[in-house]
């Protein structure tokens, strides 16, 4: 089996051992009322102290074997490898995990986006000029968009992607649309619940009925996981219980958009069913924080919806000083945020949701895997799945602190080198 050695490392971000709990991924303690939080906020040491939710390592390397991670450790305890590449004292980062995204679509969306930038407001509703286009696609064509987003992805550090269906609202269409995504992924999401599709704009009830019917036996075989979008002008919070529990009884896993253009009570229903993740968030109660908290469902944040649609950023401080598990994710779709960009994210999450950059990078690795249930991505460890990102950077921080330049220069997915 062939072997790699990644050495020189000048800053390695591990995401192993400084989360303070390790089985839901709280991090450590920052309250803003904490002295030695205050101080500590942007320490990079490794320590596993306030401020290094990542855990870090100086002066290291990494062996890879086969699609694995063999050894971390030493430049100078180092095993023999086939190859060796030298990281020239440049970060080292896990391939990012994207937990949320609608990679499978027809059409394009920008008028729209155009408007909303001279004031209009953003509503669910422009999701079904997108169900059109998609509808009039063929597969050959889906397929090979989807394939140029994950290639977008991949060179900017993304190993792992979640895909939804949503956009063909048909048992035909959405089941075309699950096949697709589970050609290029295991973390595929059926989210006939997007919304109500214009052939049943006056009878919801009888969409309802078809989502837990005959669309989920089409895509059940196809999927892992099952979405809702719990929200006003989409499904109410009866409907959304109706259409998750459908898919828990078929074996799919739950999660839930929620609380995206107002406040509501889908966050608690994820809570309560027990869903890896609730998705979005922009207005959540006390009563929502402490839910979350005391669960172990991620909250999963788009700040790219929020930089397209000028919606309020949620306020990360506040989630994570009250212990709910954080996950960054891009949300890539045409109508409310087009970007295909991880370090994108992690940027605005520092920039206007009061993360530091180290909270950000977790939440981007490591939160992102715990939304999937997954403990093989997302972490630097011996047995973990070998995805990394090698950065043109000295630290991590500079994904934040250099917004918009391409700062990854090599990727390893499944332990082979893909850029």
């Amino acid at each position: 089996m062939n072997t790699t050695l990644i050495t020189g490392i000048g800053e390695l971000t591990t995401n192993v051992g400084s989360p303070a709990d390790p089985i839901r991924g709280r991090g450590p303690d920052l309250r803003s009322d904490s002295a030695d939080a205050s101080a500590d906020r942007d320490d990079v040491s490794g320590s596993g102290r306030a401020g290094d939710p990542c855990g870090t390592m100086r002066d290291a390397a990494v062996l890879v074997e086969g699609d694995r991670i063999a050894w971390v450790g030493s430049p100078h305890d180092a095993p023999d490898a086939d190859e060796v590449v030298d990281a020239e004292g440049r970060a080292v980062i896990p391939g990012f995990v994207d937990s949320h995204s609608h990679l499978v679509f027809g059409g394009d969306r920008a008028a729209e986006f155009e408007a909303r930038m001279a004031g209009q407001r953003y509503a669910a509703g422009g999701i079904r000029s997108t169900v059109a286009a998609t509808r009039a696609a063929t597969d050959d064509e889906l397929r090979a968009r989807l394939r140029g987003f994950l290639d977008e992805m991949l060179g900017q550090g993304t190993t792992t992607v979640e895909i939804k269906s949503g956009y063909g609202l048909s048992v035909a269409d959405e089941e075309r649309l699950v096949r697709l995504a589970a050609e290029v992924t295991p973390e595929v999401t059926f989210l006939g619940a997007h919304v109500v599709p214009a052939e049943y704009a006056d009878d919801s009830e009888g969409y309802v009925d078809l989502v837990c019917g005959d669309m989920l036996d089409a895509c059940a075989p196809y999927s892992r996981w099952i979405d809702v979008f719990c929200e006003t002008g989409a499904f109410t919070v009866a409907q959304s219980r109706r259409i998750l529990d459908a898919g828990i009884a078929r074996g799919l896993r739950p999660r839930l958009h929620a609380s995206q253009l107002g406040p509501g009570d889908g966050v608690r229903l994820a809570v309560e069913l027990g869903a890896a993740s609730v998705d979005h968030g922009t207005y959540l109660t006390d009563a929502d924080v402490a839910a979350l908290a005391a669960s172990d469902t991620v909250l999963t944040l788009l700040p790219g919806v929020e930089f397209s649609t000028r919606q309020p950023y949620p306020d990360a401080r506040r989630l994570i000083d009250a212990g709910v598990t954080v996950a960054l994710a891009c949300d890539t779709n045409p109508g409310s945020s087009f970007t295909s960009s991880m370090p994108f994210c992690v940027a605005l999450a520092v920039r206007d949701m009061g993360m530091t950059p180290a909270e950000a990078v977790w939440s981007a690795t490591a939160g992102g895997a715990r939304a999937l249930r997954r403990d093989d991505v997302g972490i630097i460890a011996p047995g973990a799945r070998a995805d990394l990102v090698l950065l043109k950077a000295p630290t991590r921080i500079h994904l934040a602190y250099r917004p918009g330049v391409p700062l990854v220069d090599r990727v390893w997915k499944d332990g082979i080198a893909v850029r």
